[in-house]
């Protein structure tokens, strides 16, 4: 009897020894950390790794994550500087730095975070109207982390981003935006139409204008060549009657022409010079007179020669154009 007492103690004691020593060692996994209470009040701080607490002494509350965690709250509704209330959905990055303040100075941080920044969520758009709320994003997201930063400090919490999800208006100012969107894309496109035309406008006229000056310029260059080859054809044409009448003349003081050779040569060319209805004036040389003075002596001559071997009647011989032509001597009978 006394023996199986002994057993039996022996098992409890050795059991209360194990328990004690399960009791005793606390493992706490990576990024946790857990608040270790004696007698009630706070003892220590226990983090990742092997830890040994004292058993039915030391108390250890729920492990603390200390991760960055992501907190999305519901729509918040705020009322703009403008009056107008737009819902606005908010994301909060946060992550406890310090345990022991993030235990025993706030009792549910989470719900603090939220109740913080819906509060200074309206207190930043509160301050602008809906057009700078719609557009400011980056400005709200700073001042609320800002602001929520400095409050949870003490909380042993640090917030790292704030982001606004939505930002959405009332049905009516959506519609009222939509309407001037619209009208905003179709006057950018009336202006862009317009420009585009304009701009077509300008490049025809400067294309006519370049086109214009160019067959001018072809026109004057076409001209300076025309007026060159004229020129040139002239001064070919000048060289060669200057040529013609440089052979003549030289052939004519060559031959040694007399004046009867001259006069002859003058009543060749007066029926040439009286052709022609406007021919009322003719111009004839001072040295014509003597020309023909020399040229009657010698027609008389010869026809006083010619009578005595012809032995008909006698005739007056005159010169001048004849039946026969310019040169031919006209016969006429004597009365």
């Amino acid at each position: 009897m006394g023996t199986i007492i002994a057993v039996v103690l022996l098992v409890l004691i050795v059991a209360l020894a194990i328990f004690t020593v399960v009791r005793s060692v606390r493992i706490v996994p990576q990024a946790r950390a857990g608040i270790v209470e004696r007698f009630g009040r706070y003892h220590r701080t226990l983090y990742a790794g092997l830890n040994l607490v004292v058993p039915f002494i030391d108390r250890l509350r729920p492990l603390i994550d200390l991760r960055e965690q992501v907190v999305s709250f519901p729509p918040q509704p705020v009322i703009t500087k403008d009056n107008l209330v737009v819902a606005i959905d908010t994301v909060i990055y946060f992550q406890v730095t310090d345990p022991k303040a993030a235990t025993y100075e706030i009792a549910n941080y989470v719900a603090a975070v939220e109740q913080l920044t819906v509060t200074t969520l309206r207190n930043v758009v509160g301050g602008m109207d809906l057009d700078t709320t719609l557009t400011s994003r980056d400005k709200i997201n700073s001042e609320l982390r800002k602001e929520l930063d400095d409050a949870t400090g003490k909380w042993g919490l640090r917030v790292s981003r704030v982001e606004l999800k939505a930002i959405e208006p009332p049905t009516s100012i959506q519609d009222s935006m939509e309407k001037q969107m619209r009208a905003d894309r179709d006057k950018r496109a009336a202006i862009l139409s317009a420009e585009g035309a304009k701009q077509s406008a300008i490049l025809t006229a400067e294309g006519e204008k370049q086109a214009a000056v160019l067959r001018a310029a072809g026109e004057a260059e076409a001209t300076v060549v025309r007026a060159e080859a004229d020129a040139t054809a002239q001064a070919a044409r000048a060289r060669g009657q200057a040529q013609a009448i440089t052979t003549v003349f030289r052939a004519i003081h060559e031959g040694n022409p007399d004046q009867r050779l001259l006069a002859y040569q003058y009543l060749q060319m007066l029926p040439q010079i009286a052709q022609g209805d406007a021919n009322k004036l003719w111009i004839v040389p001072s040295e014509l007179g003597k020309a023909l003075e020399g040229m009657g002596s010698f027609f008389g001559s010869a026809r006083d020669e010619e009578r005595p071997r012809r032995g008909d009647d006698p005739e007056q011989l005159l010169p001048g154009p004849g039946p026969d032509g310019p040169g031919s001597i006209t016969r006429l009978p004597r009365a």
